[in-house]
């Protein structure tokens, strides 16, 4: 990037495209130009589905009352707003699938992509350019979103091939958490208890999979999770050592629980997982986590700023990373999970192809 000029730079990320603040980066952007033309060094999409991100997706359903009419006329004000899928509530996007369009050559090569590929994007909606045409069905239980739109990618944009072997939708819904299974496995060390928060979602289902495949036998998977059906789920999966049903935005009531259920003087995580898609979740990560322990908060309604001042509050010691999304391996560790784990597959296939109830 150093041989690059400025406007070379500039092209890369996208920053020609930004609207307000001028000079911005699309990411924390306002608004974006999302005209559908692809100019130079820029790759065009048609966009099928929007798998919006859980945190975003929860908090427009909740603001509409579950009113699925609503949800549309909100993703659609959003986009229309600020030329991209950037919930400014929650500040987070998800994920698109779709076809390539028009290919800017070197992007091409880079990611060996061709005309008329199915993709999916590896980048963050908060980031990329989108028009929608029309939204043909909303898919609440999955955050999903069948769509007619067009998006931009630019050269910096993380973005894979749609696999052939495993169904559209829990390929979409894998890769946009993908990078939390991946990134814990680089953390966890044999023989330590980790707990993970929000362990009936998605990510925490990734998650508890690949923990389990890299402990092993040794070390303890400690999975908290607020809704019964998603409980049941969880313990279907066979990997967990010690179940709790709790509430993560009531820590002391948590912390209880979790004691109980664990021995009273050893019930503390090495490393604590955050997967929770609602707010005010990090006071009882903090407290579930011992001492130098470590803590990955993957959840885009996590306040980083609580979660510094209140581990500085309660004179605790931990390790906070930011759940980063992105990994080298493109999200391919994430389905490799999907793939060797035949309970977790089931469980997709329930949630995300079975289920067909949406609204048109």
């Amino acid at each position: 990037m150093s041989s690059l000029s400025e406007q070379d730079i500039q092209r890369h990320y996208g920053i020609h495209r930004v609207l307000e603040p001028t000079g911005s980066l699309p990411q924390p952007a306002w608004k974006l130009d999302n005209t559908p033309t692809a100019f130079l060094t820029e790759t065009l999409v048609a966009v099928q589905k929007l798998h919006i991100d859980s945190a975003s997706f929860t908090q427009i359903a909740s603001s509409c009352h579950n009113d699925l009419e609503c949800i549309k006329q909100r993703i659609l004000e959003i986009v229309q707003l600020r030329g991209k899928m950037h919930n400014p509530t929650t500040g987070s996007g998800g994920v698109l699938m779709g076809t390539i369009e028009q290919l800017d050559e070197e992007y091409g090569k880079r990611h060996m992509l061709t005309i008329g590929d199915s993709v999916v994007s590896l980048t963050s909606l908060s980031w990329l350019p989108l028009s929608i045409e029309r939204i043909h069905a909303i898919y609440p239980e999955r955050s999903e979103v069948e769509v007619e739109g067009k998006a931009i990618f630019f050269r910096s944009n993380p973005i894979t091939k749609l696999p052939t072997d495993l169904p559209q939708a829990m390929v979409v819904a894998a890769l946009d958490v993908a990078g939390a299974p991946a990134r814990v496995t680089a953390l966890v060390q044999a023989g330590q208890r980790v707990t993970v928060i929000g362990a009936g979602g998605v990510a925490g289902l990734l998650t508890l999979c690949a923990l389990r495949q890299q402990l092993g036998k040794t070390g303890q998977i400690v999975a908290v999770e607020y809704n019964e059906a998603a409980l049941r789920d969880v313990a279907s999966l066979g990997v967990v050592d010690v179940l709790v049903q709790g509430d993560a935005t009531r820590p002391l009531e948590l912390m209880e629980r979790v004691k109980n259920a664990c021995l009273p003087s050893d019930y503390e995580a090495d490393l604590s997982i955050n997967v929770v898609n609602v707010p005010h979740t990090e006071l009882a990560t903090i407290l579930l986590t011992k001492a130098r322990g470590r803590i990955l908060f993957f959840s885009m309604a996590t306040s980083f700023t609580v979660a510094a001042l209140s581990a500085e509050g309660m004179g605790r010691e931990v390790e906070m990373q930011i759940g980063n999304g992105y990994m080298p391996d493109n999200g391919q560790f994430a389905l490799q999970v999907l793939r060797t784990h035949p309970r977790l597959y089931a469980l997709f296939e329930r949630r995300f192809v079975a289920n067909k109830g949406a609204s048109s």
